[in-house]
């Protein structure tokens, strides 16, 4: 299979409206309506542990099939499953899982770099999709996500589960309607203990059990600077997108749902590093993204150091740690998880909470509910959703990516006229100088100011910017849509 390209691939397993004989829209009339959806899911040694739980447990619903490049991690799962009861088809090359006619739907929990491609190529084949966050590597990924879901009439759901939760989508509208007056700031807080990942001498083996082409897919081949191999991939450029892209775009994600915004920011600058230790992972561990939407800014912080050096607690902001604070005219609202939000008025004094039970389990059987009535309106986060949050996050990292090493007074300098980015910087000097990071002897990365044209989604005048929305993926792992 390492040698099957794409083109030959949906060629010879016969993929493809045109040559199965069905319109898209006369697919999606048979599918899912009172027999079981059959699922499978594609990557699972993190997240996709979750899923396989998930969809075991919603009525309706049949495991089939499992697909992850691991073999040892792959021949477990199959054989827990098993021993409980549950056959499922094993793959380890997603192109063979998609050439089964026991699928219906995937579910994927793969490495970012491979959530578009794997999307894109279920689409094709006739599959809905339930894809992990950050759905997509880039913005142009995002982009083709969408445009492929549309164009194929199939259900694409994005696992930012929080558009699940009853608690926020009222605490969003209640805000909305003026209840604490204006927005002055949407904050996404990720301040998440992340320890360095240690220094290697040189390229680490990969785990036998492993097809690294495979692995890599779209990103190039080239051997890994981790000993982790499983999870540290999230800290480096070709494959991750830092925590901001990780965690924290489940809290960009409703910070940009409260502001109402159905578009990317006109303006971005990041600013951050990674401090306090050194190791060969690539990301900041510490990071603000400034979004400068018209109507308020979108600030997202992100710290990985904790509160203060040989503290095991973080830091918090208005009693959040890894959530969301508006802050508007009359007050403020916490969203400390994703089954609630606090309101508080301009004293901190608490005047409403809004409560939810829900789980993931209510997204996973969003998505079904979706499959089986054919609408995408029925969808919690439809995939529009997830790649304009998404790509929020890639925008700050490119302008953090592309920026120059500054001190403390330069960086004050340049952020002084944006709103709220300044008393926000001086908190993160702060929170750096008590893990004994001195700003004035220590430099960041001030990132370039970019400006977007949010209709077309590219950057004003910045070629090198623009060249990071996509990039060239590695054959035959390419995604297209002709």
């Amino acid at each position: 299979m390492k040698t099957l390209t794409r083109r030959s691939f949906f060629k010879q397993s016969a993929l493809g409206a045109g040559v199965l004989g069905l319109s898209a829209r006369s697919w999606n009339a048979v599918a899912g309506a009172n027999d079981d959806i059959r699922l499978a899911v594609v990557g699972f040694n993190g997240r996709g542990q979750e899923h396989i739980k998930a969809w075991t447990q919603i009525p309706g619903v049949r495991l089939t099939a499992l697909c992850d490049v691991d073999k040892k991690v792959l021949d477990a799962a199959v054989s827990r499953l098993g021993s409980s009861g549950t056959t499922v088809e094993a793959y380890q090359d997603i192109r063979m899982l998609l050439q089964s006619k026991n699928v219906d739907a995937i579910s994927i929990a793969t490495p970012n770099h491979w959530h578009a491609l794997a999307t894109v190529w279920g689409i094709q084949a006739g599959k809905d999709v339930y894809v992990e966050k950050p759905v997509s590597y880039d913005v142009w990924e995002g982009e083709k996500m969408v445009e492929a879901a549309h164009r194929y009439q199939k259900i694409v759901q994005a696992g930012t589960q929080s558009r699940s939760s009853h608690a926020i989508k009222e605490a969003v509208q209640w805000v909305q309607k003026g209840n604490l007056g204006k927005i002055l700031v949407s904050r996404g807080l990720c301040y998440k203990p992340r320890a360095s990942i240690g220094k290697t001498e040189g390229p680490q083996a990969v785990p036998s059990t492993v097809d690294y082409d495979l692995w890599c897919g779209p990103a190039p081949l080239t051997p890994p600077r981790r000993r982790q191999f499983h999870y540290d991939w999230h800290w480096f450029w070709n494959y991750g997108a830092g925590d901001l892209g990780n965690q924290g775009i489940h809290e960009m994600d409703v910070a940009r749902w409260f502001l109402a915004e159905n578009t990317l920011s006109p303006r971005v600058l990041a600013i951050g590093g990674r401090l306090g230790y050194e190791d060969d992972a690539e990301t900041p561990n510490t990071l603000i993204a400034f979004h400068d939407y018209e109507a308020a800014p979108l600030i997202f912080e992100v710290r990985g150091l904790p509160e203060k050096a040989g503290s095991k607690a973080m830091d918090k902001y208005k009693g959040g740690r890894v959530g969301i604070v508006i802050e508007c005219e009359g007050g403020h609202v916490l969203v400390p998880d994703y089954t609630q939000a606090v309101v508080f008025d301009k004293d901190g004094k608490e005047i409403k909470r809004f409560n939810d039970s829900v789980s993931d389990l209510d997204h996973f059987a969003n998505f079904i509910k979706a499959v089986r009535s054919r609408n995408e309106r029925d969808l919690n986060a439809p995939i529009h959703e997830g790649h304009l949050s998404s790509a929020l996050c890639h925008t700050a990292n490119i302008s953090y990516r592309l920026g120059s090493q500054s001190y403390a007074e330069a960086i004050r300098e340049q952020i002084k006229s944006d709103r709220d980015a300044l008393p926000t910087f001086n908190r993160m000097a702060e929170h750096l100088a008590a893990n004994n990071v001195d700003l004035d002897k220590t430099p960041m990365t001030l990132g370039m100011v970019l400006k977007m044209n949010p209709g077309n989604q590219q950057f004003v005048q910045a070629k090198q910017a623009n060249h990071l929305l996509a990039r060239r993926p590695r054959e035959p792992f390419v995604l297209r849509l002709t």
